[in-house]
C-alpha cells in the first residue's frame, strides 16, 4: 500500500491547473497491464472538480482472478482519488461488468466515494443526464458471457501488441495509435454492435424522462444526439485516455490526457515567456 509521501508525491506538481464542474471517467481497468495509469494520474493530477462519476470497469476483477497484477502506479490512481474525496470533491463510482463485485455494497461509502448503481446528474443549464455504465445493455455480456470472456481475452492480446508496436513508433517520432480501436472501427459486425448498444442506452435514458445519457463501457467516447437524447460516452484509459467533462455553465466535451498535455504546455510555455519577458525589462 502507498505511505503517506506516495500520496504527497502524485499531488506535487500542476494540482488543479483545469477546473470542471463535473468529469466522468470508466474502463480504467486497474490491474491489468493495458491500464495507462501514469497518463491517468497526470490527468487527475492537472484537473479538479465538484463531481468525479468513476463510470464502471475501474478495477478489472476479472483479470485480477486470473492473474494478480498491481504495480505501484494503479495504487496511487486509488489514493489519488481518495485524496480528492477527502478534499471536497463528490466521487460517485458506479461498478460495471469487469468490477461487478462493488455491486454488492450499492448505498454504501467507502473514504469518500459513494457506491450506486446508476445516477442522475443536473447540468449547470438544467439538463437531466442517466449515468451507467452500459453492461446492461450489452447482449453478449447478458446473454452469452462466456463469449465476453473470450473477447477479453482477445482484446488483452491486441493491446500486448499494441503496446509493442506503440514503443516501435515512438522511437520513430510517431503518435500514440490504437489497434483495437482501428480494429473496432473497420470489422462490419462490431461497428453493428456499436450502433445497437449506443441507441439501447439512449432510448433507456428516454424511458426514464432525462434529457441525455452518460456511459463507458465500449470503449468509444463520443458526444452526439441520437433521437433527441444526448448520447455521451467518457471513452477509456487504455486506448483513448479520454474523459467526459462538464464546465460551469453546463457545456460537455470529451478532453482527452493528449488535450492536458497540450494545454499545460502551452501554460508552461506562456509564464516562461512572461517571466522572460519581465526580466528582460527590469534589466534595462
Amino acid at each position: 500500500m502507498s505511505g503517506p509521501d506516495s500520496a504527497h508525491a502524485i499531488d506535487d506538481e500542476g494540482d488543479g491547473q483545469f477546473r470542471f464542474r463535473a468529469i466522468w471517467i470508466s474502463d480504467l481497468h486497474l490491474g491489468t497491464t493495458g491500464c495507462q495509469a501514469r497518463h491517468l494520474l497526470d490527468f487527475l493530477r492537472h484537473t479538479e472538480s465538484e463531481y468525479l462519476y468513476l463510470v464502471g470497469d475501474i478495477i478489472d476483477g476479472w483479470q485480477l482472478r486470473r492473474r494478480w497484477y498491481w504495480p505501484q502506479t494503479h495504487n496511487d490512481v486509488v489514493q489519488k482519488v481518495l485524496r480528492k474525496a477527502r478534499k471536497g470533491t463528490r466521487v460517485i463510482y458506479i461498478p460495471g461488468n469487469h468490477d461487478e463485485f462493488g455491486r454488492h455494497f450499492l448505498k454504501l461509502s467507502f473514504g469518500g466515494i459513494e457506491v450506486c448503481d446508476e445516477a442522475t446528474h443536473v447540468t449547470a443549464d438544467g439538463r437531466r443526464l442517466l449515468v451507467l455504465h452500459g453492461d446492461l445493455f450489452d447482449a453478449v455480456v447478458q446473454r452469452a458471457r462466456w463469449l465476453a470472456i473470450v473477447g477479453d481475452r482477445l482484446h488483452a492480446t491486441i493491446l500486448h501488441l499494441n503496446r509493442w508496436l506503440n514503443a516501435l513508433r515512438a522511437r520513430m517520432g510517431f503518435p500514440y495509435w490504437s489497434l483495437a480501436q482501428y480494429l473496432k472501427l473497420r470489422v462490419k459486425n462490431a461497428v453493428s454492435y456499436i450502433v445497437d448498444f449506443e441507441r439501447a442506452v439512449a432510448a433507456e435514458a428516454r424511458a426514464r424522462g432525462a434529457q441525455g445519457v452518460v456511459c463507458g463501457h465500449i470503449h468509444k467516447a463520443e458526444i452526439r444526439e441520437i433521437d433527441g437524447i444526448l448520447y455521451c460516452n467518457d471513452g477509456d484509459w487504455v486506448e483513448s485516455l479520454t474523459a467526459l467533462v462538464e464546465g460551469v455553465d453546463g457545456t460537455l466535451q470529451i478532453l482527452s490526457w493528449h488535450d492536458v498535455v497540450a494545454r499545460t504546455a502551452h501554460i508552461i510555455s506562456s509564464e516562461a515567456y512572461e517571466e522572460s519577458t519581465l526580466a528582460h525589462i527590469g534589466g534595462h
